[in-house]
């Protein structure tokens, strides 16, 4: 008997949320990711846990402020304009280091936009929205099962550096259905001996973002923070390289869009076209490293995205040869083609 069952990868999230140990939500609805609030409205009680629909996306990220100060593990969901309004709170938590994972299932913009699936939130999830020297981890699911993966190792991460992270998702990702296999808790456990949890036996706690002495101490706290994003950046790096140790094209992708280009990377190689697939897991810290590798032999690179063009920033300050990096896009909710990135790779000639 298969132990896979079918789930949409909004709710195969907010399962797997529970499964690493997710006792408190807050959140506020927009479309395409109200699928989340649903389901642990209905799941967290049945575990004893809290789900509470905020007043506003600013309010729901101070409430994960406070759930995450007292030391619990606690989620938020939002998509692109609700990201907009929880930075604030990011800036807030990443100056007090608690750890929190936030999730945008991101959809067409700028503004209001659409709700369908797009990548246009690039830019503001790698370089931080908010004020000041800050940085989260952010994971890129590319598939149902991936959301349940990725949320799981999103709370063992923020748990052992102390920071957010965020799940970068989009709209496909959420709404589509597919068999998975619900992953197991890792059975991984942090002491919290900074959680505001009663001074009984011990001296007080304090967990504050403001620190208005410039020299020894907001200064110290950024260079304290400098040196776990270094770790993060020396340790957390994840991609998957697909058919690149003989490619001579390599396409560049993450999420939905590097679906499309997976499918056109095997109709390629089966016309004898030696192409391959570099997919980004972690947005950041960026692979740089596994991405210079994996291009070494490339006489072209094209990055696809949902978008006019933000992480093909990354790709051409990671490698040596910028420019031989192409780009192909589509925005405002519009999927790429299979058939116009074979066109561009068979353009690039021998």
């Amino acid at each position: 008997m298969s132990n896979q069952i079918l789930m949409k990868g909004n709710e195969a999230l907010g399962e797997a949320a529970i499964i690493a140990g997710c006792r408190f939500y807050f959140g506020y609805p927009i479309t395409p990711q109200n699928e989340i609030p649903a389901y642990m409205s209905r799941r967290l009680p049945e575990e004893g846990g809290t789900f509470l629909q905020a007043e506003s996306e600013i309010a729901a990220i101070n409430m994960v402020f406070g759930a995450s100060a007292a030391g619990a593990r606690v989620m938020t969901s939002t998509s692109s304009p609700g990201m907009s309004l929880k930075q604030e709170g990011l800036s807030y938590l990443a100056g007090a280091k608690l750890p929190c994972v936030v999730v945008n299932i991101s959809r067409g913009g700028p503004g209001l936009g659409n709700i369908a699936g797009a990548q246009g939130d690039y830019f503001q999830a790698t370089r931080g929205g908010g004020n000041g020297d800050y940085r989260h981890i952010v994971l890129t699911p590319a598939s149902v099962q991936e959301m349940a993966d990725l949320t799981v190792l999103a709370f063992d991460l923020a748990d052992e550096y102390r920071v957010t992270v965020l799940i970068l998702g989009d709209g496909y990702l959420g709404q589509i259905s597919e068999a998975l296999t619900l992953p197991e808790p890792t059975g991984k456990s942090f002491e919290k001996p900074w959680a505001l949890t009663g001074a009984k036996g011990r001296s007080p706690n304090k967990i504050a973002s403001l620190k208005l002495v410039p020299d020894h101490v907001l200064e110290e706290m950024n260079l304290s923070l400098e040196k776990t994003y270094n770790k993060i950046t020396n340790k957390e790096c994840r991609h998957e390289s697909y058919l690149t140790d003989d490619a001579d094209f390599l396409v560049v992708a993450y999420g939905t869009s590097s679906r499309i280009c997976r499918e056109a990377v095997n109709e390629l190689r089966e016309e004898g076209i030696k192409v391959g697939l570099f997919r980004l897991i972690t947005a950041w810290p960026f692979p740089v490293e596994a991405l210079q590798q994996a291009s070494a032999k490339a006489k072209k690179i094209l990055t696809v995205e949902m978008s006019l063009g933000q992480m093909i920033e990354d790709v051409k300050l990671s490698i040596k040869n910028p420019e031989i990096v192409d780009f192909y896009g589509r925005s405002g909710g519009m999927l790429p083609e299979i058939d116009e990135i074979k066109k561009r790779i068979k353009a690039y000639g021998n």
